[in-house]
């Protein structure tokens, strides 16, 4: 058993509260806040997350905090789970409160809006390169890691160290990780699969089966490994549980709102219908810009991703984007 520590979890969201349940039932002091005070007010009352994650009850060393400094004060680790697009800023509130030797670890999936910079070089900016910090991805439910399920998921970190150390935090029966040093793999597997699964709840939509979902299965992880590998990540992640893994989690099973997001698309609701009706953020919504930003930067070919951003940002018909993939030009598997 890893000696108890002091942790911070920034953002109570349905994958903020079930990692911060995690590390509780290891015996860690857990402080969870968020920017909703009302919300806050509701988990103290009844020490659950019941918008989220109905009927599992808050572990023992589970307190809510509704008061951010108050969270931080002698934080040892801090675990960021909110989403992408309030990555930076939540970054800003962060900096003036949180002690140089804490470490900061982020399970965010996604990259800068506009700029398209993966999450990691706001943090370096922000807490500079010798700071503690890692990232944790992999194929997850929140629901499932609240109930105590079997998962495994990918840890990245800067050093060796720092990824042993976090792992040990996290690690318990249920909840196995795995460490890695490719910070860059593990965070681009992380946001281009919001993206894929996006394409495969429009396939499914559709009703154009098995085979159509596992071909854009394939074929997105060969997208998404392509652009992976240009910005420096490592083969072996996008094969592993950050890349594979979390891929044919999100495009298969409807626990999934980006795959839910893509099956209302299909039936002819709009975007922001579509997103109105799940009531939570869809990452694929926002990572399907950037990833087209990266795209074009790197000079990578991604013509799933491309033409989700079309059926999102131009209007193209969910039903002509699949014909404009199955009308490309034949070409070699491996290119």
């Amino acid at each position: 058993m890893t000696r108890a520590r002091t942790v911070a979890v920034v953002g109570a969201g349905s994958w903020g509260t079930a990692l911060a349940m995690v590390l509780a039932r290891n015996g860690h002091s857990t402080r969870l806040w968020g920017r909703d005070a009302a919300q806050l007010s509701r988990l103290q009352n009844e020490h659950c997350n019941a918008t989220y994650l109905p009927g599992y009850q808050f572990p023992d060393g589970l307190s809510i905090c509704a008061d951010l400094s108050a969270a931080l004060d002698s934080a040892e680790w801090v675990l960021v789970c909110v989403p992408s697009h309030g990555f930076a800023s939540c970054l800003e509130s962060l900096a003036a409160l949180l002690k140089p030797e804490a470490g900061l670890v982020w399970a965010t999936k996604g990259f800068e809006p506009d700029t398209a910079r993966l999450l990691d070089e706001l943090v370096v900016e922000s807490r500079g390169h010798r700071s503690k910090r890692a990232v944790l991805s992999g194929p997850s439910f929140a629901l499932e890691v609240a109930a105590g399920l079997p998962t495994a998921v990918t840890l990245a970190a800067n050093t060796p160290q720092v990824a042993q150390e976090l792992a040990e935090v996290f690690h318990d029966e249920s909840f196995r990780v795995y460490t890695s040093e490719d910070m860059v793999g593990v965070q681009v597997g992380g946001a281009v699969k919001n993206v894929l699964a996006i394409a495969a709840g429009i396939a499914d939509g559709l009703i154009f089966g098995a085979n159509t979902r596992a071909a854009l299965i394939t074929r997105g992880l060969a997208e998404l490994s392509r652009l992976g590998g240009a910005m420096g990540g490592q083969p072996r992640t996008f094969m592993g549980l950050a890349g594979l893994g979390d891929l044919l989690l999100t495009c298969t099973d409807d626990q999934s709102r980006n795959r839910r997001f893509g099956l209302a698309l299909a039936q002819g609701e709009s975007a922001m219908d579509a997103m109105a009706h799940l009531g939570q953020v869809v990452e694929g919504y926002r990572n399907s810009r950037e990833v087209m930003i990266l795209a074009e930067r790197y000079d990578i070919d991604m013509p799933i991703a491309a033409q989700v951003y079309k059926v999102l940002y131009e209007d193209l018909a969910p039903r002509a984007a699949v014909q404009a993939l199955l009308s490309r030009a034949l070409t070699r598997e491996d290119g």
